[in-house]
């Protein structure tokens, strides 16, 4: 196939991947309204193109709590990649480090921390975290992995139970018995995550907070008045995030709540914005109206399931180039 668009990497994905694996990748909560949404969102907003400008040379590289990236778009958290390529999130890390991006590494992967950072030497990784009922086992995350050099936490706050995504579990979605979620100790089943705590509050900022150095960047954010609690808690960063409408369904789409979450910041935190990216112009409409950078989470998994590291740097370039040209005709 002649890859010219994120769409034609989906089309590969869909049509080479264990039914199982995409069903899992591609799920939404319910009715995947959410889901779908994220994306038919972005479809109603409009340029207002200005003409005779220069842009003869442009600059899209920016800075994400003070690193900078050769372009604003990161590498969201996503579980399992090795459904997607056997070296899963070694090539994820890899490809991330070659395009000089941000690559935020989920809990549920299926490489260790270590092997992870092994993999990519000196690349931007953030470590996105769940708080399990078993304390002591997220407090040795967090430390194993500010001791292996990753720059962020990223603490998933709109997971105290995991959404109804109807085909796992029609198809009773579990890892192949050979793919085994590294980071945790004991056997893992997707449809089971009763060791997630669902007593998380915003106190627990404080206690991560107690643990570590690192900045702490809370994702699942999506009104106003959660906006301000954050800034409150004294995190550095908010993503904007619904997990790509896999947890609660209708709610609002990323791009909407996006506008009110910048609004309530004031600056004061940087602001990002996941689900539903899917050209080079959805990123310049999130950064017009008020967000940082970008981060993809199902794009990159049909590049690893195309290429593995060469098909994901290929989806990034896409996104890079579409980004570069719809900045130059918007003017």
């Amino acid at each position: 196939m002649s890859m010219v668009c994120l769409s034609d990497f989906e089309a590969y994905a869909k049509k080479y991947l264990p039914k199982i694996a995409w069903d899992y990748f591609a799920a939404g909560a319910d009715d995947c309204t959410t889901r779908d949404e994220n994306i038919l969102a972005y479809k109603r907003i409009r340029f207002r193109p200005h003409m005779l400008r220069d842009v003869s040379v442009m600059d899209i590289r920016t800075k994400i709590l003070g690193s900078e990236i050769s372009f604003p778009v990161g590498i969201a958290p996503t579980g399992f990649h090795q459904l997607a390529w056997p070296d899963g999130e070694k090539s994820t890390a890899r490809a991330a480090r070659a395009m000089n991006t941000c690559y935020i590494a989920s809990t549920y992967s299926t490489c260790t921390l270590e092997e992870i950072s092994t993999a990519a030497p000196g690349g931007l990784r953030w470590f996105q975290l769940y708080i399990h009922r078993n304390r002591a086992a997220s407090q040795q995350l967090v430390q194993r992995a500010e001791a292996l050099g990753f720059q962020g936490l990223v603490l998933t706050a709109d997971l105290p139970y995991t959404g109804k995504r109807r085909d796992d579990v029609r198809n009773g979605f579990r890892l192949p018995p050979h793919m085994k979620v590294k980071n945790l100790e004991r056997a893992f089943e997707v449809c089971k995550m009763s060791f997630l705590d669902p007593s998380v509050t915003w106190n627990d900022i404080y206690w991560l907070q107690s643990l570590t150095r690192l900045p702490i960047i809370i994702k699942g954010i999506l009104t106003r008045e959660d906006a301000e609690l954050a800034v409150k808690h004294g995190v550095q960063g908010i993503i904007v995030s619904n997990h790509g409408g896999r947890q609660l369904d209708e709610g609002p789409a990323t791009i909407d709540a996006l506008v009110e979450v910048v609004e309530a910041v004031r600056g004061r935190v940087e602001v990002y914005v996941d689900g539903g990216i899917r050209k080079g112009s959805d990123v310049l409409k999130a950064l017009a109206l008020g967000a940082k950078c970008v981060f993809i989470g199902r794009p990159a998994l049909w590049g690893l399931a195309y290429k593995g590291e060469e098909g994901l740097q290929d989806v990034l370039k896409i996104l890079q180039d579409e980004f570069r040209l719809s900045m130059a005709l918007a003017g």
